[in-house]
């Protein structure tokens, strides 16, 4: 999960500004269109993580001159035209808010911007919005599963917006909210800052999927399916597991390390049941294929892509760059120059 979904469209628009004055030149200026401060937090919500916020004027020129390379990036080479994979995660820090320069070029390289879902169009939103949505006619959880779930949006300081999804769509924003006490803010996710730049720059944003596959792929009306999956991703939450799973991933996307993410399967503690390595091959594995041919059919249209996906959906034999490669695409990985702080 990233912001509710009424927070996206806004969010998309001024980080635009941010991305857009860094991309232009060296002076940097505040975006006219930044929302005001937030006032300050009542005295009973302390204990919350702080909200996402964007950065100051100040904060814009220290976050440009530290702007480092992140995530995953290969290069993908066909008939004289090139065109990017970049692994990204649904979460990030404020100081990850710029991309590093070697991202920022390939964007700007390239014709369009494909993502999982292009979350810059109000359809999107709302047919996403209607699925995550809690359905009136579906059954009610036990009672100890139900409580369970509302000790977990209390310590996630969740508002109203969580509450009324379906129960695993609870569930995943609860997963990704879990990070924002080590600063890890859904807010900040790469995949929403790079589409309100590509918007603003006039070049065109793709999903490579529909809300409906995604909703699909991630939800079952099977009360007892449900019911598992909770109870599951709750003790995970409820042990510290998410968290620290959360911390790993977004160690290894801040440092590029694509051979540790590449046998997460062998260390990850999540595939140990045939059920959880089947929801692994049809969540991750599955969706690859459809990926593939969403930017080989943009490619036919004679653009160059810059396709910014889940960083899991890039690695081992069944990612998009190893599919890529069998159809005969020429796919380079691209490994970040050493890095040095100012």
């Amino acid at each position: 999960m990233r912001l509710p979904l009424r927070q996206l469209r806004h969010r998309a628009s001024a980080v635009a500004a941010i991305l857009l004055a860094l991309w232009a030149g060296p002076s940097l200026a505040a975006p006219a269109d930044s929302p005001p401060a937030a006032p300050p937090a009542k005295a009973a919500a302390t204990l919350c993580p702080p909200q996402a916020r964007l950065p100051t004027p100040a904060e814009l020129q220290t976050l440009a001159r530290q702007a480092r390379n992140h995530g995953l990036l290969w290069r993908v080479r066909h008939e004289g035209r090139t065109s990017w994979l970049y692994g990204t995660i649904h979460v990030g820090k404020l100081e990850w808010l710029m991309p590093g320069p070697d991202v920022v070029r390939a964007v700007k390289a390239a014709d369009s911007l494909a993502l999982e879902l292009d979350v810059t169009s109000p359809e999107v939103l709302q047919q996403l919005g209607d699925g995550l949505r809690a359905r009136p006619d579906a059954a009610a959880l036990p009672a100890a599963l139900a409580q369970r779930l509302a000790q977990q949006r209390k310590a996630a300081c969740a508002d109203d917006s969580v509450a009324a999804m379906r129960p695993e769509a609870q569930l995943m924003a609860l997963q990704a909210l879990v990070g924002r006490s080590h600063g890890l803010d859904p807010a900040y996710g790469i995949d929403l800052m790079l589409a309100g730049a590509v918007r603003a720059m006039g070049k065109p944003v793709t999903g490579l999927e529909t809300p409906a596959i995604q909703l699909r792929e991630l939800f079952s009306d099977d009360p007892a399916v449900i019911e598992q999956s909770l109870d599951d991703g709750l003790g995970q939450l409820e042990n510290g597991r998410s968290l620290a799973m959360t911390d790993t991933l977004a160690l290894l996307w801040e440092k590029g390390d694509a051979d540790k993410l590449a046998s997460f399967t062998s260390w990850c503690d999540c595939l140990n049941t045939e059920s959880e390595r089947a929801e692994y091959r049809r969540i991750v594995e599955g969706r690859n294929s459809g990926m593939v041919e969403g930017i080989l059919g943009l490619m036919a249209q004679g653009r160059t892509v810059f396709a910014a996906v889940g960083a899991l959906h890039l690695i081992g034999p069944q990612g998009l760059p190893a599919l890529l490669a069998a159809r005969g695409y020429e796919v380079e990985r691209v490994r970040w120059a050493r890095q040095t702080a100012d």
